[in-house]
C-alpha cells in the first residue's frame, strides 16, 4: 500500500494521556468511547513530572505522585474492561511530559493520540497549552484535544479545508472517520474578506471536489461556504450544524513551529466546545 493509499484514520491504537487532573476526564471518556467503537487497542500513558533536583531532595512527593498515578490507572483500567477494551497503562517518570507522550506514541505505533485540553485565563483562552502544542507538532500521528466536558462524537463531523494538499488530506481522513462512526460529515471552506476571486473558487471547487470522492466511496457529505475569519467560522458552523468533532490538517513533524500562539488551528483547538481532530501530514512531509 502506498502512502496517498493508506488509511489516515484508522485507530488501530490510540494513546490516551491524562494527568488525572479534571481537564483530562473528558479526554478519558472520549479514549474509552473511541477504543470501543473502533475496535482499538487502548494505551493510557500517566507521565508524572520529574524535576530532578526537587525529587532528590523529596522522595517522599515523587513517591505519592507514583501512587495516586497508579490508583488513577487501575481504575481507568477496571473501565476499560468492563467495556470490553484491550488496554495497556503505562505509568513514567519525565522532566518534558510531551517528550514522553510522544515516545510512547512512537513505541506502540499508535494512529491517534487523545489529549485533554487546559481552561486558560481570558487574554490566552484560545491558545493551546504549551505542552499540548508540542505533542501536536511532534506526534507521529493524528492527535485529538478534547475541551472539558465533551463528548465523545455522536452528532457529525465538520472538516474545513482551503483548497491546499493538506486540506485535502484532512477532508479525507474525515471521510473515512465519517465511515467508520457512521456519523453525516460537512466540508466546509472560509473565504477570508478582501481574498481573491481566484483564491475562493481554489476553496469552492476543492469542496465539490472532495464531496466527489466521498460520495465514490459511499459517503454524504453537505457543503458549506463561509465567510469571515477561518477560527471563528469553524467554531460557529460546528456549534451550528451541530458537529461535535472537528478535523483540521496540520504540517507533520514540523508542526511545531506552524502551530504558532494565533494561528488558525491553535485558535480552533482553543475556542471549541467539542474535540478538535489535528490530522498529521502522513508523509511526513512540511
Amino acid at each position: 500500500m502506498s502512502e496517498s493509499d493508506a488509511p489516515l484514520c484508522r485507530f488501530e491504537t490510540i494513546v490516551l494521556a491524562t494527568d488525572g487532573s479534571e481537564f483530562s476526564v473528558a479526554a478519558e471518556n472520549v479514549a474509552l468511547d473511541l477504543a470501543q467503537r473502533c475496535g482499538a487497542r487502548l494505551v493510557v500513558a500517566r507521565i508524572i513530572p520529574t524535576d530532578t533536583q526537587h525529587d532528590a531532595l523529596s522522595p517522599p512527593r515523587s513517591h505519592e505522585a507514583s501512587v495516586a498515578g497508579q490508583a488513577d490507572l487501575d481504575a481507568l483500567e477496571k473501565r476499560a474492561r468492563e467495556a470490553g477494551i484491550d488496554a495497556s497503562m503505562i505509568l513514567r517518570h519525565g522532566v518534558d511530559r510531551h517528550q514522553e507522550i510522544v515516545a510512547i506514541a512512537e513505541e506502540y505505533k499508535a494512529g491517534l493520540i487523545v489529549i485533554g485540553r487546559r481552561d486558560r485565563g481570558d487574554l490566552s483562552r484560545l491558545m493551546v497549552g504549551d505542552a499540548t502544542r508540542k505533542v501536536i507538532g511532534l506526534a507521529p500521528c493524528n492527535v485529538m484535544v478534547v475541551p472539558r466536558g465533551a463528548e465523545a462524537p455522536h452528532r457529525g463531523l465538520l472538516v474545513g479545508t482551503d483548497g491546499s494538499e493538506l486540506g485535502d488530506q484532512a477532508v479525507r481522513a474525515a471521510i473515512e472517520l465519517a465511515g467508520y462512526c457512521d456519523l453525516p460529515l460537512t466540508i466546509a471552506t472560509v473565504a477570508v474578506p478582501g481574498q481573491s476571486d481566484e483564491r475562493r473558487q481554489e476553496g469552492v471547487a476543492a469542496v465539490q471536489r472532495l464531496q466527489g470522492e466521498a460520495r465514490e466511496q459511499g459517503r454524504k457529505a453537505d457543503a458549506t461556504t463561509e465567510e469571515g475569519r477561518p477560527e471563528l467560522a469553524l467554531v460557529e458552523i460546528a456549534r451550528r450544524d451541530q458537529r461535535d468533532l472537528i478535523v483540521l490538517g496540520s504540517h507533520g513533524r514540523t508542526g511545531l513551529k506552524r502551530l504558532l500562539m494565533g494561528s488558525v488551528s491553535e485558535r480552533v483547538i482553543g475556542g471549541a466546545e467539542c474535540p478538535v481532530l489535528v490530522v498529521k501530514n502522513a508523509s511526513g512531509k512540511p
